[in-house]
């Protein structure tokens, strides 16, 4: 015959089965969201992992410090490591947003230099605003040509000029007459200025200018401009004895539209 032996006054139950599923969530948690935390795109996932691990970590604690649990360092674990992956992925989340951000600055750089440039103009102060003048539109001389990436074209007024002695281009019984471009790059890019044309054609009839090229003039741009600074270079243009006009016409390149000036011999 059995017997029930009642708990004697002051003696506790049997303790139950620990609890430390928190814990361990926390730490699994943890390692996961701090993988993730460190991968570009992917931070995010690791940022809700490591927030859970965290607060899981957080309870697991609170039941261990009760009895209720035994693995309180494993708890303690899945919290540091919850803490960390959410640091951790709060910087590489910044870095990937910079780097995106430049990447796209950099598209829309290489998009705006491809693209055709805008043939809109208006005028102040005998500028022309845009990418050229207006079709139809000349400038006068020292007026200035300013194009949409702040590129800026000026040409002179024509004064006579003596060739050299073994200048090419220059026919005896014409005239001949320099002119003074400049170009000024108030843009943030430097430019290049290898694909700079000028030419000129003379007269009522428009007869072609032949580029004189001597010792003092002729040689073109050179090189590149950089931001904020300028380049000048004298052309010398042969022109009929009776020509009353001089048109000059000056491409910085061939994403740019050309300027003309017409200006008085």
């Amino acid at each position: 015959m059995s017997q029930y032996t009642q708990p004697q006054p002051g003696q506790s139950a049997a303790p139950g089965p620990a609890r430390n599923g928190l814990g361990t969530a926390a730490l699994v948690l943890g390692i996961i969201g701090l993988v993730f935390a460190v991968i570009p795109f992917l931070f995010w996932i690791g940022t809700i992992l490591c927030l859970i691990a965290l607060i899981l970590g957080i309870v697991g604690r609170g039941r261990a410090k009760r009895g209720e649990a035994t693995n309180k360092g494993v708890a303690l674990a899945g919290t540091v490591l919850g803490l960390i992956g959410i640091v951790v992925s709060v910087i590489i989340g910044i870095v990937t947003v910079m780097a995106v951000d430049d990447a796209v600055d950099e598209i829309n750089k290489a998009v705006e230099n491809t693209a055709p440039k805008d043939t809109s103009a208006g005028g102040t102060d005998g500028a022309a605003e845009g990418d050229a003048p207006a079709e139809g539109k000349s400038l006068a001389a020292d007026e200035t040509s300013i194009y949409d990436d702040d590129l800026q074209v000026t040409v002179s007024a024509p004064k006579p000029y003596t060739p050299g002695e073994f200048a090419i281009g220059h026919t005896k019984g014409n005239k001949a007459y320099q002119v003074t471009i400049t170009i000024e790059n108030a843009g943030k890019e430097k430019f290049d200025t290898s694909l700079v044309t000028a030419a000129a054609r003379a007269g009522q009839d428009g007869v072609t200018a032949e580029e004189i090229f001597d010792d003092k003039a002729g040689t073109g741009f050179e090189g590149t401009i950089l931001p904020g600074k300028k380049a000048t270079v004298t052309f010398a243009f042969d022109a009929p004895a009776d020509a009353k006009d001089l048109t000059v016409e000056v491409s910085p390149g061939f994403d740019y539209d050309a300027s003309q000036w017409e200006l008085k011999l």
